[in-house]
């Protein structure tokens, strides 16, 4: 089970151009907090992120960094830049013409790719809304993602037809990506969040196994036999690792599977009881109830309003 494509599927974890920068000379701007999270890809040059409270991060050509959700932050050309605000109008009317926005004065010095990602608002199980500060990965962490990057530039400096499905697609696949750089070069960091959850072997095997079969009566006890441990241990690597217990895990994600097929779905409401792991409707209905604070029929028609 690929625990990663699943909660990034099920959490509609989607991808979109936010704009492409060209900029050259002094240049700032301050970027207000988006819901999503933000990925600046750095094609060209240097860019410095600014963020209240942190000390200013060097971001140089082929690096991205990927900033938490509702986290207002400032780029600049250097790290005492007075950054002026983003003028949104200006920003959509260069993505709706197909240009790059421009900052700065000529020559051209530096360009950046800012991406944003956004998750289902009706899945609580954290994926990006997780990560409590920006994640930097170098040109020379992955040769990988600097393909893709290339890739994503070139499809920018020369659009044909299909270029709008191959960006979207790409810009999908750069997330993948970078959470896997990320994994993979930077063991110390991000304590606490669900990617980071991902680095424990015995807490990552209980979440396959979970994802893999959500509807499986599963127990603490169950699941620490399957992943050959002790209760004691797999609870205590559990929360260490999450914030939280199995059970409680566990809870979450089940509502956060039956949220979606309520919504997206005319599945009777004692399938997806079943499919999601309850004995009875009635067990389901009370689970939910506590989660969102309505019944599961209350719900469906609320959404569907």
């Amino acid at each position: 089970m690929d625990v990663l494509a699943e909660v990034l599927h099920v959490s509609g974890a989607r991808g979109a151009l936010g704009v492409v920068l060209k900029a050259g000379g002094t240049w700032g701007l301050w970027l207000d907090s988006f819901p999503g999270a933000a990925l600046h890809v750095v094609s060209r040059g240097t860019v410095w992120l600014h963020v209240p409270g942190e000390k200013p991060l060097q971001v140089q050509a082929g690096d991205s960094v990927l900033v938490p959700p509702g986290t207002a932050h400032g780029i600049a050309g250097g790290a005492d830049v007075t950054m002026g605000s983003c003028d949104r109008e200006e920003a959509a009317r260069a993505m709706g013409d197909g240009r790059a926005l421009r900052l700065g004065s000529a020559p051209v010095q530096t360009e950046v790719i800012v991406l944003h990602y956004e998750q289902d608002p009706e899945v609580h199980t954290p994926v990006l809304a997780s990560l409590a500060r920006p994640m930097h990965v170098t040109a020379r962490e992955n040769a990988q993602l600097g393909r893709t990057v290339e890739l994503l530039t070139a499809e920018f400096a020369q659009p044909q037809i299909g270029t709008t499905a191959a960006v979207n697609s790409i810009v999908d696949l750069l997330l993948v990506q970078f959470v896997r750089a990320w994994l993979a070069r930077h063991p110390q960091e991000q304590p606490g969040s669900w990617l980071g959850a991902m680095r424990d072997p015995v807490v990552s095997d209980a979440l396959a196994r979970v994802h893999a079969q959500p509807g499986r009566p599963w127990t603490t006890k169950t699941l620490a036999a399957a992943t050959s441990v002790s209760r004691a241990t797999l609870s205590r690597r559990f929360r260490a690792a999450l914030g939280q217990t199995p059970g409680a895990y566990l809870t979450q994600w089940r509502i956060d599977l039956a949220s979606v097929r309520l919504r997206d779905t005319d599945e009777p409401v004692e399938s997806i009881s079943g499919a999601v792991g309850y004995s009875s409707p009635h067990a389901f209905s009370r689970a939910f109830r506590r989660a969102r604070g309505t019944a599961p029929g209350e719900y469906r028609s609320r959404l569907r309003k």
